[in-house]
């Protein structure tokens, strides 16, 4: 038999595979019982439900009025998606413009028969399988184009259950261009959005939650990574690719799921930014406030109109209570109290971000401002003081 007889072969067998699998899915999905509120053992939801007879949320089965877009079906979105369908969300917008490659199959979601296919499409069709109650609705395209940056923020607009805006944006996207894009448009209808990402060595990731004028966007200030105690410049080879670990991808996108949860379910406290070092499992966490100069324009209308309402917001009046000081007899191991508000980073001007918590460290240094941005500013230089004793010494 020749090599290309075989190839034809091949793809026979591949093709009946597919359609044995998708007649298995069909029975399969027959038998699945839809979500109830009820908790009992025939309920394949009972111990979601469960939550609320522990009395950690008010009312679980609310997870099905929400809508939630997801914007990259990669490592961490895929995994992200499944874990949102698992939970009963009631629907899920998937962007991406990728096609699922062999070189995905060390994911935990894709499988060697989807190679070829979109990634959104092969997701939509494994998660129909696994929660039928969910309404998916997939755009295989490139978010960054004009074109498909309008339908985009169109159906950010209009995409929930009720065409009204979605409840949340997760960006789970691997480059700069598609975050920004994400961070536009969300600036743009005052839209919250969780945004994660994972190293390039693997061993490091995060997850931020960003309010259009109440925190930092991602146009604010340089992206916070976390410092992966290992020399940036061992990373990057001509011909190697970016690593990649399930398990890094899989605790990022848990972490992101949990504090999605605890949003629209409102409950715990939701992390305005968690860092993850694999290295030795430090989890750092932060807030950051937004930057005043701004050079996206509508994250500046968003503050003004964040403190606008601040203002007009009535002021609580705090009784004033005397606390009694502790007087300790000893103190031999130096311990001492800080302030709740040591993890809460400013951003002043638009070079640079003081009061990071430890472990967190800018992806890039920004450009320090141009004359006409700087206003009032005042230049310095690195010249010594003995050079400048001398130029005087010269006059």
């Amino acid at each position: 038999m020749s090599v290309e007889e075989l190839r034809n072969r091949v793809r026979e067998l591949e093709e009946e595979l597919n359609k044995l699998k998708k007649n298995a899915e069909g029975v399969g999905r027959a038998k699945i019982t839809h979500m109830s509120g009820e908790v009992v053992d025939s309920n394949p939801y009972s111990r979601l439900m469960a939550l609320k007879r522990m009395g950690i949320v008010e009312d679980y089965e609310k997870i099905r009025t929400h809508t939630v877009a997801v914007v990259g079906v990669g490592g961490v979105g895929s995994v992200t998606a499944e874990m949102l369908t698992r939970c009963g969300i009631g629907k899920l917008l998937l962007f991406d413009y990728d096609k699922v490659e062999l070189a995905n199959m060390n994911r935990l979601f894709f499988q060697p028969h989807q190679a070829g296919l979109s990634k959104v499409e092969a997701a939509a069709h494994t998660l129909q399988f696994i929660n039928p109650d969910v309404t998916f609705e997939t755009h295989n395209y490139n978010i960054t184009t004009m074109d498909n940056f309008d339908h985009f923020m169109e159906r950010i607009k209009k995409g929930s259950l009720t065409e009204g805006p979605v409840d949340l944006v997760l960006s789970c996207v691997d480059n700069y261009e598609a975050r920004m894009a994400v961070n536009r448009a969300c600036n743009e209808l005052g839209q919250m959005w969780f945004e994660s990402g994972v190293s390039e060595n693997a061993v490091s990731g995060h997850i931020q939650f960003l309010i259009p004028g109440e925190t930092a966007c991602f146009d604010c200030a340089p992206p916070l990574v976390v410092a992966s105690q290992i020399d940036e410049r061992t990373l990057k080879r001509e011909g190697v690719c970016a690593a990649s670990l399930p398990t890094t991808m899989g605790i990022v996108a848990g972490m992101l799921v949990q504090n999605v949860l605890k949003y629209l379910l409102n409950f715990g406290q939701v992390s305005f930014y968690l860092g993850y070092n694999a290295l030795v499992d430090f989890f750092p966490t932060m807030k950051m406030r937004p930057n005043p100069h701004c050079d996206d324009n509508w994250c500046r209308k968003r503050q003004a109109e964040y403190a606008e309402k601040k203002a007009n917001e009535p002021v609580e009046e705090k009784k004033e209570e005397k606390e009694e000081e502790v007087v300790h007899e000893d103190n031999d191991w130096g311990i001492c109290l800080v302030d709740d508000d040591a993890g809460e980073a400013s951003v002043e001007g638009a070079a640079q971000i003081t009061g990071l918590a430890e472990g967190i460290t800018l992806a890039y240094e920004r450009p320090a401002p141009t004359s006409a941005d700087s206003g009032n500013t005042v230049e310095v230089d690195n010249t010594s003081l003995d050079d400048l004793m001398a130029q005087m010494k010269a006059i």
